[in-house]
């Protein structure tokens, strides 16, 4: 089976994986690291009103230091394939360019850790002094319920304690070797329900509009500055996402009106607090005989950064050498998995260029991705047998 980047890329992106099917993505990832001596696990998680997710955990080596590869093979849906260049699980090259969903976000950082790992343990077999382990979710894309957070809680249920992990999502604005994320902001979803009385648009006493009274929230909502950052994160943002109150007819006035916001939020904030934040401004607001209801979504995270000095640096340096650009650290963009894996070891966030993520013609050149798998290689040479002793 090969087992450079660019190909191991290939046999990813044709495996149409979309959130939450497994679709074949982690059967060829098993047989790619079984293959080469690792321990395979496939675990399946589930949970009240999400589907089933399937998971991988792999690992080879042991004692410490143990470093883990984190990632996602699930991919968001491709659209109208019509619309595509090439087809989006075909896995086609053309001009030294990689076409398919999930080229960088991030079935490419898979490949390029994967390949890496593999270079590295034929290099130093597998008794290299420390654990290579890879830590592989179906769910990242979608309600990240039984994916990451469930994989982690088992991964240690099993005796395994982490140093240290790189997510390989797609960190780099518009050149390989730009960002590392070291942090990044916490986030919060919310909705807002009014309710009023239903009736008819020409007989308004006999009714309680509560489209006005969800303006008026909205609003104050949107009057709010809640920090002005500092120099460990960029302001936090609050945004209006949706309004809607189902109501076809021009001749009726609604019983129930609904927005939904977002809050992306830094460490001056916790999560607590912010919720209070924001029920005390809504409650603020006069509603009159209008009754309200918040409900923030569950998937709720922290803002976090990551202090580990050797980790930060070996990354850096490994960055460094195979690109000639010296990384920014970063906190900026949205959530990933890091959220849930800073609490298990410090985690830092390093992967492909993200231009195309998610979009028609989601691709990666070949150059890049043989460049990632070369910084993933040097970074487990410098971090691993340094930390070991190891020639």
């Amino acid at each position: 089976m090969p087992t450079n980047a660019v190909s191991i890329a290939q046999d990813l992106i044709r495996c149409p994986s979309v959130t939450p099917m497994e679709g074949g993505a982690l059967a060829a990832l098993e047989t790619l690291l079984a293959g080469a001596g690792f321990s395979v696990s496939r675990i399946t998680f589930e949970d009240d009103d999400t589907p089933d997710v399937e998971n991988l955990f792999a690992t080879i080596g042991s004692g410490a230091p143990h470093f883990v590869f984190a990632g996602h093979t699930d991919v968001v849906p491709a659209g109208a394939e019509s619309d595509w260049s090439h087809g989006p699980f075909d896995g086609d090259i053309s001009n030294g360019v990689l076409f398919g969903r999930g080229a960088v976000d991030m079935k490419g950082g898979v490949a390029a850790f994967a390949a890496a790992a593999l270079e590295f343990v034929e290099d130093f077999g597998p008794d290299f002094g420390g654990t290579i382990s890879f830590l592989i979710t179906g769910d990242e894309e979608g309600p990240a319920v039984n994916g990451t957070v469930k994989l982690l809680e088992w991964a240690e249920a099993q005796g395994h304690k982490f140093d240290g992990c790189i997510v390989g999502e797609p960190t780099n604005p518009e050149k390989l070797g730009d960002a590392i994320k070291v942090g990044r902001r916490g986030s919060l979803s919310g909705t807002i329900t009014v309710a009023g009385v239903q009736g008819h648009a020409a007989y308004p006493h006999l009714a309680d509009n509560p489209i006005p009274g969800l303006v008026r929230l909205l609003s104050a909502l949107d009057a709010l500055t809640l920090d002005n950052g500092n120099d460990r994160f960029q302001p936090s943002n609050l945004e209006i996402v949706s309004m809607d109150v189902g109501n076809p007819a021009f001749n009726v006035i609604p019983a129930r009106a609904e927005a939904r916001f977002n809050i992306r939020f830094n460490d001056e904030w916790s999560l607590e607090r912010l919720e209070a934040k924001i029920l005390e401004t809504l409650k603020g607001v006069d509603l009159r005989s209008l009754q309200l209801d918040v409900a923030f979504k569950r998937d709720a995270s922290e803002s976090f950064l990551t202090r580990d000095e050797k980790l930060i640096e070996v990354l850096s340096q490994a960055v460094e050498s195979e690109t000639g650009r010296r990384p920014e650290l970063s906190t900026g963009g949205g959530t990933s998995d890091a959220r849930f894996i800073k609490n298990y070891c410090p985690v830092v966030e390093f992967g492909l260029v993200g231009q195309t993520m998610h979009k028609v013609d989601e691709c990666v050149s070949v150059e890049d991705l043989d460049r990632l798998t070369a910084i993933y290689k040097r970074f487990l040479r410098e971090y691993l047998t340094k930390a070991s002793g190891a020639a």
